[in-house]
């Protein structure tokens, strides 16, 4: 009998590259990604990554500044990476700060990708796939997180043990299709109501600051935050993701609910960021589209 594997088995790779920016998720991929015996070659960009953190975690650990493409290519070529993971927040705002080229300095490569890929606008998918393409140019391609950590993604149903009222389930409604169609012009993700009115959409700015702002807009408080995945929504970059501060700043700014996409967000500390939302009253629940048209026609 042959001894050789059916071809259709394939072993993950020894090692894999992470391209980390800000917030715990691309420690929490590190430590998934450990955890199942593989070394991770980080590379984190300057002044957002978490270096101390990552560093003691990953396998290897760079940085480069946010401009610097050609850099951060090198560095996994150098470590023969050809799967890369591109993981936590990017912020986008300095890309709108006074004299940006000066601030950023970029390479060559980067010039590259930003008159070859993405000339047409400045949206989160244009710029992020135009990253991708110029990595592939070196045929360095990314994965989704996900396929390492499939376990970062929120399952349906009630996740605290308060839960929306009939008022807030028509919010939540309400804001479902808006924020879908926010996130198919590639805008944002989020958006907050109460009482059937929009008090702020997410943009450039984030999830954080969109809450913040909807606290000083609606002072009453009791407010809704919707968020979803994009309808076109590519699982390798820009997947909706919540922690424990997400939480803290719904309760700072007065909100009450948080309704998200199940089996499409990410939850960092699952269990910590659902004691917290007992401890503090806050309904949270991850839906799908099916559900609430179940509850519409109920």
């Amino acid at each position: 009998m042959d001894d050789v594997l059916p071809p259709t088995i394939k072993f993950p790779p020894r090692r894999v590259g992470l391209l980390a920016g800000a917030g715990r998720f691309p420690l929490a991929f590190a430590e998934a990604a450990k955890a199942q015996g593989l070394q991770v070659y980080c590379v984190g960009v300057n002044g957002m990554a978490d270096e101390e953190q990552l560093r003691a975690v990953c396998y290897s650990y760079a940085e480069t500044p946010l401009a610097r493409l050609g850099r951060a290519i090198r560095l996994f070529k150098r470590a023969r990476i050809d799967r890369v993971v591109m993981a936590g927040k990017i912020e986008k705002t300095v890309l709108f700060q006074p004299f940006r080229m000066l601030r950023l300095l970029p390479d060559w490569r980067t010039l590259h990708m930003w008159y070859r890929y993405a000339t047409r606008d400045r949206k989160d998918d244009t710029l992020l796939l135009a990253v991708i393409r110029e990595f592939e140019r070196d045929n360095i391609y990314f994965d989704s997180a996900l396929d390492y950590c499939p376990e970062l993604l929120v399952k349906h149903g009630f996740l605290t043990r308060r839960k929306p009222t009939d008022a807030q389930w028509r919010d939540i409604r309400f804001g479902w299709d808006l924020a879908k169609e926010m996130g198919r012009l590639d805008v944002g993700q989020s958006v907050v109501i109460n009482d059937m009115a929009v008090i702020a959409v997410e943009a450039i700015e984030g999830t954080d600051r969109t809450i913040r702002r909807a606290g000083e807009l609606c002072r009453r408080g009791g407010f809704t935050v919707v968020k979803v995945a994009k309808p076109q929504q590519d699982m390798r970059f820009d997947v909706p993701t919540i922690g424990a501060q997400t939480i803290k700043t719904l309760q700072e700014a007065g909100g009450r609910v948080l309704a998200i996409e199940s089996n499409k967000t990410i939850m960092l500390d699952q269990k910590d960021v659902i004691d917290l939302a007992d401890r503090l009253g806050i309904a949270v629940v991850a839906i799908n589209a099916e559900e609430l048209e179940l509850r519409l026609v109920g």
